[in-house]
């Protein structure tokens, strides 16, 4: 089975879903929703990579992401975007971020993410590469 169909195979026991283009990989991992009146808030979990054949290495980077879309409490329409300081991430989101925290109830491992991926590159012979931002991938 080839890397790319690894990558697929966790995305869906992740119930995300994985995009390709121009050889960097999204895996967008929905981890929870909230719903108001007319309003719609969704956080989702976002990991980037690469894979570089040349020097076998598999260069990973991560965030949180959330989105809202609706009428706020003041009835004028709007949409927002905003996301934590990328980084590695351990523990529960509870911990993570006051930020999400405070407003979603949920609970998601991002170091089972980072764990499953680089068990993945290493079983094709790939070292996992962390990067704090998305532009160095």
């Amino acid at each position: 089975m080839p890397i790319h169909e690894e990558f697929q195979k966790l995305a869906r026991e992740l119930s995300g879903k994985l995009e390709g283009k121009k050889g960097v990989f999204t895996l967008i991992v929905p981890i929870a929703e909230r719903k108001a009146l007319l309003r719609k808030d969704r956080l989702e979990y976002i990991a980037r990579f690469r894979i570089d054949d040349t020097e076998k290495v598999l260069h990973f980077a991560e965030m949180l992401k959330e989105q809202g879309s609706g009428v706020s409490a003041d009835f004028g329409s709007q949409k927002e975007l905003s996301r934590t300081t990328p980084g590695p991430r351990s523990g529960t989101i509870e911990e993570q971020s006051n930020l999400f925290g405070a407003k979603y109830e949920y609970r998601f491992d991002y170091k089972a993410i980072r764990k499953a991926l680089e068990e993945i590159a290493q079983k094709f012979g790939y070292k996992l590469e962390y990067h704090v931002s998305f532009s160095g991938i």
